[in-house]
């Protein structure tokens, strides 16, 4: 039977890690700390049906109620104004977080068509990773006729890590289909 990744960190992860890096106490692994969602709703902020569509959609996918985020002042070229809502996003954490990344690695990247990996070139530099998702029905969660527009989001993984080097090895040992390292 296959491991859930909590238990796949603490028992195979944390050690291979320990290993490789040569750590001097458990806390110094790197550990995920959160994964966020967000999505920019660009034209659909005008419409209350479309806010209400993604708003559901990013709440289908994650489990959890996103939040909506407006407009902090206004911009008269984009015809924004302030208190507007421009964005929703999720924040996940723990058990959350978790079962949301196994979902993730295993059913919903493997969706992608002609999916190669993952490019290492989306660290920031400070051990996190970001990437987007173009489309929302690579999870198999969202019913392709409730879709009325396609739209992604973009996803930040949040790890503990110093380094990318690290950060690159705590995924990779979580199983997340990267690209090697240039």
């Amino acid at each position: 039977m296959k491991k859930d990744i909590k238990t796949l960190y603490k028992q195979q992860v944390v050690p291979s890690l320990i290993q490789d890096y040569g750590y001097k106490n458990v806390e110094l692994v790197p550990k995920l700390l959160k994964i966020s969602l967000n999505r920019g709703l660009g034209e659909e902020a005008r419409s209350s049906k479309e806010l209400e569509a993604s708003v559901k959609e990013l709440a289908t996918v994650t489990g959890q109620q996103p939040t909506i985020n407006e407009a902090r002042k206004s911009v008269a070229g984009f015809k924004i104004r302030d208190g507007m809502p421009v964005g929703a996003s999720v924040t996940l954490r723990k058990d959350r977080m978790y079962a949301f990344l196994e979902r993730l690695i295993h059913i919903t990247l493997p969706r992608v068509r002609d999916f190669r990996g993952i490019s290492f070139d989306c660290f920031d530099g400070r051990g996190n990773y970001n990437f987007g998702i173009k489309d929302q029905l690579i999870f198999p969660e969202i019913s392709y006729d409730e879709v009325n527009q396609l739209q992604g989001f973009d996803l930040t993984i949040v790890t503990s890590a110093k380094t990318d080097e690290e950060a690159y090895s705590l995924l990779k040992y979580l199983g997340m289909p990267l690209k090697e390292k240039p």
